[in-house]
């Protein structure tokens, strides 16, 4: 099912994707955004969860409870009434983000540098001047999804990917950045760490941000990383 804004499509036998069709990639991103957050609040029988991206939304069901047609003509419904001109947030919160860059070459930032035709202190600077918005939570653990900074190229994956990625490394690749909440394997290039803990377990929710908030990358040496170390993630 497809109208002027989404395409609605099976995804197996118990999930629908809601996927935007919008030129406006803002739109987009908000149009799928106020709807997952409408059918989280809703609570919809049948409707298991709900994962938002930058532009679609997958809706995982209980078959049982609820149909895919049923629950695709109740989506186009809830479509027609949104308003995408609304922001997600009145007022987004900002998480000033320490990052202790990768300029002694222990990770990936100067093969960053060299790919871009960069200095070390421009591709620095580069990433830590814009204020990010938080477009989706990704994996693991929630990892912040943001548009990349404004590098001359897209950042290529790592061609074999790391078996292990600490928790607090700060990434980037293709157009995009995140933090690493929790360890995992990654393919992505690390060029910082912040000692901030982001993932929170015993927390509800389990990270302090959600989309639409802000976050701001910020240099400090070492000492301030040792003098850091595991303070938690809060808005300023």
């Amino acid at each position: 099912m497809s109208n002027a804004s989404v395409v609605i499509s099976p995804s197996g036998n118990s999930a629908l994707r809601v996927a935007s069709t919008l030129a406006d990639r803002e739109a987009g991103w908000r149009l799928v955004h106020h709807l997952a957050r409408f059918v989280d609040s809703s609570h919809v029988p049948g409707v298991e969860c709900v994962i938002p991206t930058y532009d679609a939304a997958l809706i995982e069901i209980e078959p049982t409870d609820v149909s895919l047609d049923a629950l695709r003509d109740y989506l186009a419904h809830v479509i027609e009434g949104l308003d995408i001109d609304l922001p997600l947030t009145d007022a987004p919160r900002t998480f000033d983000v320490p990052v202790l860059y990768d300029l002694d070459g222990e990770l990936d930032l100067l093969d960053v540098a060299g790919a871009q035709g960069l200095s070390a202190a421009e591709i620095v600077r580069l990433h830590s001047e814009p204020t990010y918005v938080v477009r989706c939570l990704g994996a693991p653990g929630g990892s912040p999804m943001l548009d990349g900074p404004p590098f001359p190229h897209p950042v290529p994956r790592l061609a074999s990917p790391r078996p292990h990625v600490p928790q607090g490394v700060v990434s980037v690749a293709g157009r995009q950045a995140t933090i690493t909440p929790a360890a995992a394997p990654g393919g992505w290039s690390l060029i910082g760490r912040t000692p901030l803990t982001v993932l929170d377990l015993e927390a509800e929710p389990f990270v302090p941000y959600e989309p639409g908030d802000l976050i701001r990358f910020r240099p400090i040496d070492r000492d301030e990383y040792e003098a850091l170390r595991g303070t938690r993630m809060v808005a300023r």
